[in-house]
């Protein structure tokens, strides 16, 4: 089993790839290589952020790697939080004040379409590669749910009849941003 390194601390995160990733490869930590610092996303789009964190590792600790940055872009709010999505009420990414302050946003909005886009980056025999997945859908009114992380609760997609807090992980996964830009990387590795 080939090790690569997932360029995250983000515990939900890690566990949503390693799901989806199966037994197909080891998903190793930033924790896991010693790599305790917070690496910069100082980029202006989800795909420079992604190949910042990318490259950050290889440079400093020379593992091969992926790395991922994901946005929430809503059309009445001309696509905001999008790259700010982690940081929108403030650097604290707090999720619960994220979603209060874009239902503050959006109060009184009828029309409330949105997208999770998610950008992958790797890094990996020396090329650098991007994958990228979204799913369509909406901004609720209020939060519904308790599973996920982040907008969950308040992000319905097109494809279901409830949010993606409301979801199994497995389900969620099958649909999600994230697991579609996921599985066009796992595509990309399966051809190596």
């Amino acid at each position: 089993m080939q090790d690569i390194v997932f360029a995250t601390n983000n515990s939900h995160k890690l566990e949503e790839i390693r799901r989806i990733v199966g037994g197909k490869f080891r998903i190793l930590s930033l924790k896991e290589i010693g790599c305790e610092e917070d690496i910069p996303e100082t980029a202006d789009t989800l795909e420079g952020n992604a190949l910042m964190k990318a490259r950050y590792v290889k440079e400093h600790y020379g593992y091969d790697c992926f790395a991922d940055d994901t946005g929430l872009m809503v059309d009445a709010l001309d696509g905001a939080p999008g790259v700010y999505s982690a940081r929108y009420a403030g650097p604290g990414h707090d999720s619960a004040a994220n979603m209060a302050l874009l239902l503050k946003n959006l109060d009184g909005i009828t029309t409330r379409s949105a997208r999770f886009v998610t950008v992958i980056a790797l890094i990996l025999n020396g090329r650098e590669m991007t994958f990228e997945g979204r799913v369509e859908g909406e901004i609720l009114t209020e939060a519904h749910g308790t599973a996920g992380f982040g907008y969950d609760p308040v992000f319905k997609p097109v494809e279901s009849a409830v949010s993606f807090a409301e979801m199994t992980p497995d389900a969620k996964n099958a649909i999600s941003h994230r697991g579609r830009a996921t599985a066009r990387l796992m595509d990309y590795l399966q051809t190596l």
